[in-house]
């Protein structure tokens, strides 16, 4: 079985998404960043207006229009802390 990473994205109001996932690419203000099982830790803020994509085992992926907040990559897994997060349309994300 391929590793995993255990996602957590949350808006200030909610947590909108939880799960397992194969890959997340997020825009931070240092540039669009890919994380795979086993990154190095670190901590990035989203750039505004910015997009995260969660890519599921199975090939699916989901993604959210997210404003402000941070990306913190750990051992334990992704946490994405936004403002705001709003779920993208599979015709909005092409």
């Amino acid at each position: 079985m391929a590793q995993q990473l255990h996602v957590e994205l949350v808006a200030v109001e909610e947590k909108v998404w939880s799960g397992e996932a194969e890959m997340v690419v997020a825009r931070t203000t240092e540039g669009e960043l890919g994380v795979l099982p086993g990154h190095a830790p670190l901590l990035g803020q989203l750039a505004e207006p910015g997009q995260v994509r969660i890519k599921l085992p199975g090939g699916e992926q989901v993604s959210y229009e997210v404003a402000g907040g941070f990306l913190s990559v750990t051992g334990e897994g992704v946490t994405i802390l936004a403002e705001s997060a709003t779920p993208v349309s599979a015709a909005q994300s092409r």
